[in-house]
């Protein structure tokens, strides 16, 4: 299967065609970061499958799209897009598949085997190009839920809300309704929280039904569980992405996209009580992903984006130790002395005042190598 690549962000590039060298019978034959120059090389070239950005800063892949629909080009079509509310329109060109960036690999493998045994026909049917995802669901720093075809939609209630999280934490296993009641209902009479699971029950159901996911709630009386297979939920893409992740110089664009996710701990400011252990299950999994992806951008010499991840890291957790240690070599790195000083002393600090104690050994005895380095080379 021959393919090419269009987006404007160059990162996008190096992604795909790492994410795509992995799958077999797979050829990428051509990557350009605007359309005009792409429909230059699709007058001479037969290809089969286009993976195609839509927001490019000089034209939109919707109106290269047109114009191959309008020239009865029978290529397939899979857009790639940070933004659900095109998807609609990308279905209007016939599109063979809407994916929400950050990719995944099993996604994206599922897509082109659907594409390879696709069997094409003489004229297009709007029913053969029909999205798999229907919704997103974003629990990372938030708990919202958002439409292709509506954007942002509203939760029946914030119980309902509060459901669909704890399902999706279940991922797809089946849950007791006395667990749930105990969990999200706790200290409301039985007969009471009975009721009321009952109705945020159907306040979730006809919300997913509504928007595509019809039978996506199941229940067989006395259990729950929830089928999210077609939508995309931030939570389980980046524990995903964090496991099946190879580590080397060549992937740090896919972990910088992946890392965005992180928009806040679980649930954000929700932060239900019956999570608490997954909130810090996640948290550490991000420090411990953040942390490594700093050390291949410093080993890289990439000082900048090293520094943007570790300032966010220290404003999520300011006394974890080694992203401390991780930020002096960087400032090192930059022979910033003032700002290597301010940060030893900023934590030292904080960690006597919250902590009560005073910097490791191995802390100090790097802040001094690091200080007499910089002071030597300035």
């Amino acid at each position: 299967m021959k393919i090419v690549l269009i987006d404007d962000e160059k990162a996008m590039h190096l992604i795909m065609k790492r994410m795509l060298s992995k799958i077999a019978e797979v050829e990428v034959v051509g990557s350009f970061q605007d359309t005009s120059t792409a429909e230059a090389f699709l007058l001479n070239h037969e290809v089969d499958l286009i993976f195609m950005d839509i927001q490019m800063p000089l034209e939109s892949g919707l109106d290269l799209a047109k114009r191959l629909r309008e020239q009865s080009r029978t290529v397939k079509l899979v857009f790639l897009t940070s933004h659900t509310e095109y998807a609609l329109a990308a279905f209007e060109v016939y599109a063979f598949d809407y994916m929400v960036k950050p990719v995944v690999q099993e996604r994206l493998r599922q897509t082109i085997c659907r594409a390879i045994a696709y069997k094409p026909e003489s004229s297009y049917r709007s029913e053969d190009y029909i999205t798999p995802i229907k919704l997103v669901i974003n629990c990372l720093g938030r708990m919202e839920i958002r439409s292709p075809e509506h954007g942002l939609l509203k939760w029946k209630s914030s119980k309902s809300a509060e459901l669909c999280g704890y399902l999706v934490l279940q991922q797809g296993r089946l849950v007791s309704r006395a667990r749930i009641i105990e969990d999200i209902f706790g200290g409301m009479p039985r007969k009471n929280a009975e009721i009321y699971l009952n109705t945020t029950a159907y306040q979730l159901r006809k919300l997913l039904e509504s928007n595509g996911l019809k039978g996506s709630l199941h229940s067989d009386g006395q259990h729950y569980a929830l089928n999210l297979d077609l939508a995309q939920v931030d939570i389980h893409v980046f524990e995903l992405g964090c496991k099946s992740l190879n580590w080397d110089i060549a992937t740090i664009e896919e972990a910088m996209v992946l890392e965005q996710l992180y928009i806040g701990e679980l649930f954000g400011d929700l932060a239900y009580p019956w999570a608490w252990s997954e909130i810090e299950r996640v948290s550490l999994l991000y420090t411990s992903f953040t942390q490594r992806l700093c050390q291949v951008l410093l080993v890289k010499g990439d000082i900048q984006p090293a520094l943007r991840l570790l300032m966010k890291l220290t404003s999520h957790n300011e006394l974890d130790e080694e992203t401390i240690q991780l930020y002096m070599k960087a400032l090192a790195m930059q022979r910033n002395k003032e700002a290597l000083i301010r940060q030893y002393q900023h934590f030292t600090i904080v960690l006597q005042q919250e902590m009560g104690v005073s910097p490791s050994k191995e802390l100090n005895s790097l802040y001094n190598k690091l200080l007499s380095e910089v002071v030597r080379l300035s």
